[in-house]
């Protein structure tokens, strides 16, 4: 028997010294490991090789990081991106069907930033490939000149709807998160339903509607320096615990 939950961690592909790497930053595996008490298990992203029920047979949960790279606009059926933008066709590949697969076998998941914009085109909604250019849209960029403990930091208040999953973790209808994105949700899939909206009115945060298991996204970075925020901690130990309800449905039958 396991003496932790397995949790599948996607993957991105990645230069490095000139070759192709499959890589996920460490903030993203370090804080699952820590506040949701898991084994992180980190999926390669080779595409459409990828056979899901071979990895949720294994796992009992999965975890979608965030990316500098963007979901390309084909999957949503938006206009073609902009000259010099960077996609990972091969996460894409990997990750779109594997999120379907899992909700509807009841695995849980967790998904940040790159992964909430995955998880609504995989079940149907639609992204803006620049929020900032968007009419009546806040720049939700980080600025990359500053230090990491300052565009990693505190930049806007979400509202949290009141009576969904996210307030009651909260025990607020208001927190405070970071913001690090230029993608957004533009339609959102209809089987998901908004936990959380930024000032602008942008949806920051959604579960899935009638889900068996924890299936939620945010478009903020919890991960970061998790173990000192109340909130986001809260939300890794939720996803840890649906991880541990897993594995024990897994060994009883």
């Amino acid at each position: 028997m396991r003496s932790k939950p397995i949790v599948a961690v996607s993957a991105c592909v990645k230069n490095v010294d000139g070759f192709p790497n499959y890589a996920v930053g460490t903030k993203y595996v370090d804080a699952l490991a820590q506040a949701s008490d898991v084994t992180p298990l980190i999926l390669p992203a080779i595409g459409y090789g990828t056979h899901a029920e071979d990895v949720l047979e294994m796992c009992d949960g999965l975890y979608l990081t965030g990316s500098v790279s963007n979901v390309e606009p084909h999957h949503y059926d938006g206009e073609p991106s902009e000259e010099g933008t960077l996609h990972d066709p091969l996460r894409d590949a990997t990750t779109l069907p594997l999120i379907r697969r899992a909700v509807e076998s009841g695995v849980p998941v967790f998904a940040i930033c790159r992964g909430f914009q995955e998880m609504n085109v995989a079940f149907g909604g639609a992204l803006y490939q620049k929020v900032h250019t968007v009419s009546g849209m806040m720049d939700h960029r980080e600025d990359r000149e500053q230090e990491p403990d300052v565009y990693f930091g505190p930049a806007h208040d979400v509202d949290l709807v009141e009576g969904g999953l996210f307030a009651d973790i909260a025990g607020t209808n208001r927190i405070t998160v970071n913001s690090l994105h230029g993608q957004g949700v533009q339609r959102l899939a209809s089987n998901l339903e908004i936990e959380a909206r930024a000032p602008d009115g942008l949806i920051e945060a959604f579960r899935v509607k009638d889900a068996q298991a924890f299936a939620v996204g945010v478009q903020w970075h919890p991960e970061w320096k998790v173990m000192d925020n109340t909130f986001s901690r809260a939300l890794f130990e939720r996803f840890g615990q649906a991880c541990r309800k897993r594995a024990s449905q897994r060994n009883e039958s």
